[in-house]
């Protein structure tokens, strides 16, 4: 079982090259951050995880990509990925760049979780209807995948082009998400695995997307239960489910309070 970790890497948070340092010299797989862009201030939409008011991380977030390069290049094998990046809200060419530098600097240690977002007016404000975030999110990952993989890379919305580097390990992609058929069909048509906040229900899903990959002619895909708060009991029922990786929360703080944590953490 490969352990990781993720934080809102913030301007008040422990500084993330430092908790890269941390996670790494404690054995620590990999080190996890989520997007988001902006917060609207109208707060039309109530907080995802049903608080009675949204956190104040989620106004302060780092750009994933940029503090994840500052991470890389603290460490030498830590893992790095975003959990998750808001991909219909992102320009997919320029993202593809970005994600496909940052991989071939750290020499392939990146990965890709991608999510398709929670706040309307977030979304909203970058031209996305609400309802078709999925289906964008759908294209600009496809869209990346052809940079990536092709030499001479072409999809809807640019003409045959170059762009290198290429990524030095795909990189993999994992799709975040609460578990359903719409949610199985794109980890089996674009994506390596899929990541469930959490790890409750796990089992019980796990039938659902081994047919969607079948039906999708593929391997099964991976399981990373993401944002945990792992116990030793918690950890080998995972590995009893196959599960071979498991990415556990860190609160959004100083370096006082990330550490001990972590060192707790370690000694699972």
């Amino acid at each position: 079982m490969r352990l990781g970790v993720t934080m809102f890497a913030t301007d008040r948070a422990m500084p993330i090259q430092d908790l890269a340092r941390a996670a790494e010299e404690r054995g620590f797989d990999s080190l996890y951050v989520p997007e988001h862009t902006h917060i609207p201030v109208s707060r039309r939409t109530p907080p995802a995880a049903g608080q009675d008011e949204l956190p104040e991380e989620y106004k302060r977030t780092l750009d994933p990509l940029v503090g994840l390069s500052f991470a890389a290049a603290a460490t030498t094998r830590l893992r790095v990925g975003t959990g998750i990046l808001l991909a219909a809200q992102r320009d997919p060419i320029v993202t593809a760049k970005a994600i496909a530098t940052l991989d071939h600097l750290s020499g392939g240690r990146v990965v890709v979780g991608v999510g398709f977002g929670w706040n309307v007016e977030e979304i909203e404000n970058h031209g996305v209807p609400y309802g078709r975030r999925r289906e964008v999110a759908r294209h600009n990952v496809l869209a990346m995948r052809a940079l990536w993989r092709d030499e001479v890379a072409s999809f809807d919305g640019f003409e045959p082009s170059w762009s290198w580097p290429k990524p030095v390990n795909g990189p993999p992609v994992y799709v975040g998400g609460a578990a359903g058929p719409k949610l199985f069909a794109h980890v089996a048509e674009y994506a390596e695995g899929w990541m469930p906040i959490g790890g409750h229900g796990i089992k019980a899903s796990l039938p659902a997307l081994r047919e969607a990959c079948e039906k999708a002619e593929r391997p099964m895909a991976k399981v990373i239960p993401f944002g945990t708060r792992p116990t030793r009991e918690k950890l080998d029922y995972f590995a009893g489910l196959g599960i071979e990786e498991s990415v556990a929360t860190l609160p959004s703080a100083p370096a006082d309070v990330v550490l001990p944590i972590l060192d707790a953490y370690a000694a699972l």
